[in-house]
């Protein structure tokens, strides 16, 4: 029973981190390397939580994580991504399993459109010059957000 708080308690602490990295990257444009970090460690704690096997489960998520840091990485490269976004992604993909993960991209790539269009229309509106900086951490917690409540809360439903 003592487990199942546990998981819960860190899946809170996860959407609070989510909101945190959000709100930061509005202020700033910056998501902390600090947060970035705290997310990672807490991962193995919730693979422990979840009754996470060794193998496949926690070697599917470290690889998923792997996966999503060479892409993105990639993309930071070319200058399509901050490194902030890049590392919150990544430890973000040691929490979720893989399906629930592909979603995430999804739902962040919806929001973040979204984020793009409304704030380019403001940028436009206010005719500013200089180079329209989308605060991305929103689009991603957004992202987390939904997915920790669709497949992570009890009776939740799961999106197929």
């Amino acid at each position: 029973m003592l487990t199942v708080y546990i998981h819960y308690g860190l899946l809170i602490a996860l959407a609070i981190a989510l909101l945190v990295a959000a709100f930061t990257d509005i202020r700033s444009r910056q998501i902390s390397n600090r947060l970035n970090i705290a997310i990672a460690i807490g991962a193995p704690l919730f693979w422990w939580s979840s009754g996470l096997a060794l193998w496949p489960d926690i070697a599917m998520q470290v690889g998923v994580a792997i996966a999503a840091f060479a892409v993105l990485a990639g993309m930071f490269a070319l200058g399509m991504m901050g490194g902030g976004d890049v590392k919150l992604l990544t430890a973000l993909a040691l929490w979720i399993e893989p399906t629930a993960f592909l979603q995430l991209i999804i739902i962040m790539a919806i929001a973040g459109g979204v984020l793009t269009i409304i704030m380019g229309a403001w940028h436009f509106l206010r005719r500013q010059k200089e180079r329209l900086a989308i605060p991305y951490g929103v689009a991603i917690a957004f992202g987390g957000l939904w997915v920790l409540a669709v497949n992570y809360l009890p009776n939740s439903m799961t999106v197929a």
